[in-house]
Order: C-alpha cells, then structure tokens, then sequence
C-alpha cells in the first residue's frame, strides 16, 4: 500500500507553510494532506482549543490510514501536538513520525517569556506583520518566501495556542512512541533547548540537525528537508519498526 503524509503546521501560519513539500510529494505519486488547524488558515473563525487540535489530526489520520500507512509530520506547534497524539496510552494509526523544530518542552519560564514576547510584538501597528515580513524576507529563498503568511496568520489564535500547550504531557508521550521517529532541527533554533532530554527519552528515534538553518527549517533548506522526507517515506514504505532501526 502508498505511504500517505500528513502534515501539521506551526502556530500562527496555516497548511500553506508546506507548500514546498505538498509540490515535492505531489510530484513523487505520494499522497498528502496538510490540515488547518482550528483558529488557523481556512478555519481562523473558529475558536483554537487543544481537543480541537487533536481531533483535526486524527480525522486526517484516519483518513489517510484507510488507504495506506501514515507517516505523520509536525512542525513547532504541529510537532508538540504530533508527538502528544502518536504517544497516546492507546497509539493511533501512525506508522512513523517526523517531528520538527519542537525538542522543547512548553512549560515554565520559557515559555511565559514567549508569551511575553508574542503579546509584545502583537501591540506593534499592524500586529507586528511588517516586522514579520522584513524577517522573513531576509531569512527565506523567494521561492518559499511567502508560503508562510499566504494562508493568513493566525493573531488571535496565537495566545490561547501557546498557553494551551503547557497541558501537554511530552515526556510521557515521547517515551511511549514506538514507531520511527525522527527529530528535525535547525541549526540555530531556539526550540533544540531540550534536545538531549527528547532523544534519551525516544532512544530509537534519529536526530537530523540541518546546518545553517533556525526554526523555519522546512522553509530555509526546503530540498534538505525533502530528502528527510524521502528517508522517513522510504523507511514506511519498508515496513522497517523502530526495533528494526535501532538494531
């Protein structure tokens, strides 16, 4: 059977965000989707609750799992909830995982200082967006640059988002995946603070760090990213188990 993708996005952006992956896999003959997460993209009417958030990953879930396995990938926000909803007590369909830019735990001081920050940069005119706009353009090739806002930011969704995160029970979570897993990082991204702790807790996961790349890692070095892509679909499609890797 095909291998089928899912894609979760981070907060503030929407399915857009994989542009470059949607075209890769497209034009590979793998299928994919890339959902809205509530509060985000085609859905910024409605309300962002974190069971809300689950429940759009596991209908597209299982979807996808009725035609083939799923590999499931995150990034930041979409990473955290991916791997809380892939190490359920009662695992989902998922056949492997690739969890982006998110060796982090949101809880605490970090993550009240985000918020901080985010709150802060709200109050700018504009929302902040021609900060937003100026960073992106300095950061990302022309090719992608856009593909983070042209679903819309999510401004309003943004702080019950991040506050809603601090529910999230990782450890436990991470601890329990026992499909492929691997962790995707930037080189400079400021969520690799709990990297170690991640990969002591998933010891057959694989840690891909791309050099000169931060937190927008899928958007920076989108072809590196691709071939993480073409690795985990690869893996899947095999049928190789985490046991299997970790041998």
């Amino acid at each position: 059977m095909t291998v089928q993708v899912v894609l979760v996005h981070g907060i503030r952006t929407s399915a857009t965000m994989w542009r470059s992956q949607v075209a890769w896999l497209d034009q590979n003959g793998i299928p994919v989707t890339a959902v809205d997460l509530p509060g985000h993209g085609t859905r910024r009417d409605e309300v962002f609750t974190i069971d809300g958030a689950f429940a759009t990953i596991d209908e597209a879930v299982r979807d996808a799992a009725e035609r083939g396995p799923v590999l499931l990938v995150g990034h930041s926000m979409g990473g955290l909830l991916t791997l809380e909803y892939t190490g359920a007590v009662d695992p989902p369909p998922v056949s492997g995982l690739v969890a982006v830019s998110c060796t982090a735990l949101p809880r605490g001081a970090a993550l009240a200082a985000y918020r901080t920050f985010a709150r802060t940069i709200d109050r700018l005119p504009d929302r902040g967006l021609w900060l937003t706009r100026r960073m992106l353009a300095a950061t990302l090739p022309p090719e992608t640059r856009h593909d983070y806002e042209a679903g819309g930011y999510a401004l309003d969704a943004q702080d019950i988002a991040l506050s809603s995160l601090s529910s999230l029970d990782l450890a436990t979570a991470v601890a329990r995946i026992r499909v492929p897993l691997w962790f995707v990082n930037g080189q400079f991204d400021q969520l690799r603070v709990n990297e170690r702790l991640f990969t002591r807790l998933a010891r057959h996961a694989e840690l891909i760090v791309v050099p000169k790349t931060s937190h927008l890692v899928t958007t920076m070095r989108p072809a590196a990213f691709n071939a993480v892509l073409r690795l985990a679909v690869a893996t899947v499609e095999a049928g190789i188990g985490a046991e299997g890797r970790a041998g």
